[in-house]
């Protein structure tokens, strides 16, 4: 068995022009243009909850929030990835968003 080195393997730093062209495809995409970056992000909610990606869902969502989304036009965005993933999708969203949710606007509301 081969011995554990001491720092951990990461793809980022084993292949950081991997990681550069990703955020840059973020940042392209998440601006200002036709869509607002806020509008953008909604959609990114929508398709994360299609995908049944917990790690998108709770990224965008925060991001969406950043942005100056409310907690009911998250769900709504949400609620267009259930109708385009069905019943896996629901559930994602019920067990992940309802938590982030309120990590995010309970305070604020």
């Amino acid at each position: 068995m081969a011995e554990e080195s001491e720092e951990r393997i990461s793809i980022t730093r084993k292949v950081p022009r991997l990681s550069d062209g990703m955020k840059a495809l973020h940042d392209a995409v998440i601006t200002d243009g036709a869509l607002s970056a806020k509008t953008k992000e909604l959609v990114c909610v929508g398709i994360a909850v299609a995908i049944r990606c917990e790690h998108c869902l709770r990224y965008h969502a925060e991001e969406a929030a950043k942005r100056g989304a409310t907690a009911e036009e998250i769900a709504e965005a949400a609620s267009a990835g259930i109708l385009m993933g069905g019943g896996p999708s629901w559930g994602i969203a019920v067990r992940v968003l309802d938590k982030e949710l309120n990590r995010l606007f309970s305070s604020n509301e």
